[in-house]
């Protein structure tokens, strides 16, 4: 049996449906299924964050035009008068500071996948280009604007499953750490991370 048989789909990615059956997978097995299902939640994150800042930049056009939603502040939404949006794009993208604390996690400088994913976002925008916003209805830009939500959702369940994959591989190999059935000492031996 290969490190994750039973766990990958057609092709050769983890899949995030269902899920393996992580006690009867071996200990190399679980530590290859934990790196590719970590190594395609980079992939999600990366995807979902160009989703995130192609709704902001949406937002903030739709809100810059005469007679759109007024948005309270504090929104995340570039706050401010309207202007050329291509000035307001630092402020547009800036993320608020997290309220949530959150434990430290490994973060890849850049995904496997990011070439990919720039071109899954942009097909999601449809004929609606970035570079002339200004040039399309409101009515496009709010149809590009759900497309691009609606991808954000499955993306974002697809990417929590995936986590909740990482979370019982690192809990079934600490158990079998914890309770003798893996040894610290075949680890330093050389053994396989």
């Amino acid at each position: 049996m290969d490190a994750s048989s039973g766990a990958q789909d057609r092709s050769g990615r983890v899949a995030d449906e269902g899920g393996p059956d992580l006690v009867r997978l071996g200990l190399d097995q679980l530590r290859v299924l934990r790196r590719e299902t970590l190594e395609q939640e980079a992939d999600l994150s990366y995807l979902r964050r160009l989703l995130h800042g192609r709704m902001d930049i949406l937002r903030a056009e739709l809100d810059r035009r005469p007679g759109g939603p007024v948005r309270p502040a504090g929104t995340g939404v570039a706050d401010g008068p309207p202007g050329d949006l291509l000035d307001r794009l630092p402020a547009i993208l800036t993320d608020a500071p997290s309220s949530v604390r959150r434990s430290a996690r490994h973060v890849t400088l850049g995904p496997p996948r990011g070439h990919e994913s720039q071109l899954e976002a942009d097909t999601l925008m449809g004929d609606v280009q970035l570079a002339d916003l200004a040039a399309h209805p409101a009515e496009e830009l709010l149809a590009a604007l759900e497309r691009l939500r609606a991808h954000e959702r499955e993306v974002s369940g697809r990417r929590q499953r995936l986590l909740r994959t990482a979370d019982g591989c690192n809990a079934e190999i600490t158990r079998r750490y914890r309770d003798g059935e893996a040894r610290v000492d075949d680890l330093l031996a050389g053994g396989p991370l």
